[in-house]
């Protein structure tokens, strides 16, 4: 099964849109010149569980390069982009499975359509394919490995690892330096407020932005919202997360007491019921909540409901609940990741270190899985490093080196005279 292109002029529009991606994916463009001529993933059957985006069609492209066999489906039913799933298989010959919108039931018949390719790796973004991996016999597969994007899915992978049920080993990529100190602050920062002003258009400049969860992905929409103007309240279960947003600058305070005074809340935890009942019967009419973790269960969208009388879109990715005490409350994206159900995601130039990792723990798998047990791994250290060069390289940028004296200094644990 494919995504079946009807339309030539989407795919000409997904083919633009990859080549500008490109152009911002430097080091990634390097992996592939590589992969082009060592063909490393020769033969390897890749099941992808991804954003359908432009920068994964970058990553799509690089892995093809490599010389492997690509089945994508998206991660998100909200975050395809049609035309660029148009443009793979039609200029790329690469089997896309993905069709923005699609119901629960068909984001999922797309996962298992995916593993009709017999995968010898799967790269997920939040552990998808590796959960419908693992609800089917074990002989069913002969996987080797695979990676993991996000958070989420890493949380995931490593509840299975403890429990020991996890069959094969996974390479954390969302660990990587070159990922979540980037992609994670900085691309989830700016796309999430994208995803709100394209599908609101408010100011917020002078509103109150409650942020849920000051992680990486916290960080990034907290920096950026205030760079906007806002005045940005943390939420948090982590004293020592806490401690350094007040550290920050912001204000930090319970969600039961932000809920009275926030005019826009974005959830980045990765768990359930962040926003719930209580808090939606606090809020002030007119309130926005948005999500950005990778799963649509940080809002109770379920307690919103038992709590309205009424609902209805009312712009495109805006969904208006009547309380039943008769405030609005303005849901966002279904609750969706915002940042790719309204806007475009990540902007190429994060995403290139995130990909680069991808393609290259990819290739790091196909060398060594008979050395990994069933666990999940960090990116090796000379993969991070090799792709921080590289970008910086890209980049015009030069560092200093230690010289052999400065090298010796820091390894000896006499004190220095």
């Amino acid at each position: 099964m494919r995504y079946h292109v009807k339309d030539l002029k989407l795919a000409g529009l997904g083919r633009k849109r990859i080549e500008w991606a490109e152009k911002e994916m430097p080091v990634l463009r390097q992996v592939r010149e590589r992969f082009l001529r060592q063909k490393p993933l020769q033969g390897i059957n890749i099941a992808a569980c991804l954003h359908v985006t432009t920068e994964t069609a970058n990553l799509l492209i690089t892995l093809k390069s490599g010389g492997a066999r690509v089945a994508l489906c998206a991660s998100n039913p909200l975050s395809t982009q049609d035309d660029v799933a148009a443009a793979l298989v039609k200029f790329s010959d690469i089997s896309v499975l993905a069709i923005k919108g699609e119901d629960k039931k068909t984001y999922y018949q797309h996962i298992q359509s995916v593993l009709k390719i017999n995968p010898r790796i799967t790269m997920d973004d939040g552990a998808d394919v590796v959960s419908a991996v693992h609800h089917q016999p074990p002989q069913k597969f002969s996987i080797i490995g695979g990676t993991e994007e996000t958070t989420t899915g890493v949380i995931r992978l490593r509840a299975m690892a403890k429990d020991r049920i996890l069959r094969y080993p996974i390479i954390a990529v969302n660990d990587a330096q070159t990922k979540h100190l980037f992609d994670n602050r900085y691309g989830t920062g700016q796309s999430t407020i994208d995803g709100i002003l394209r599908s609101t258009n408010i100011l917020l400049a002078g509103k109150n932005f409650v942020v849920c969860g000051y992680g990486w992905c916290g960080k990034g929409v907290a920096m950026r919202a205030k760079g906007m103007g806002s005045n940005v309240i943390i939420t948090e279960v982590d004293a020592v997360k806490a401690l350094e947003a007040v550290m920050d600058g912001f204000r930090v305070m319970p969600m039961s007491e932000a809920a009275k005074i926030g005019d826009i809340f974005v959830t980045v935890t990765g768990d359930i019921n962040v926003i719930g009942k209580e808090e939606f019967l606090r809020m002030k009419d007119g309130a926005i909540v948005a999500n950005s973790g990778h799963f649509n269960v940080e809002i109770d969208i379920a307690a919103l409901k038992s709590v309205s009388r009424s609902s209805r879109r009312v712009r495109d990715f805006v969904e208006e609940y009547i309380l039943k005490n008769g405030h609005s409350i303005y849901l966002l994206g279904e609750g969706r990741l915002i940042n790719l159900a309204a806007a475009e995601g990540h902007p190429a130039s994060v995403m290139d270190m995130s990909f680069a990792n991808q393609a290259l723990a990819a290739e790091y798998l196909v060398k060594n899985y008979h050395r990994l047990r069933p666990d999940v791994y960090s990116v090796p250290a000379a993969i991070d490093h090799q792709i921080a060069r590289l970008k910086l390289r890209s980049m015009g940028l030069k560092i200093d080196s230690l010289s052999r004296r400065q090298k010796q200094y820091l390894a000896t644990w006499q004190e220095g005279t």
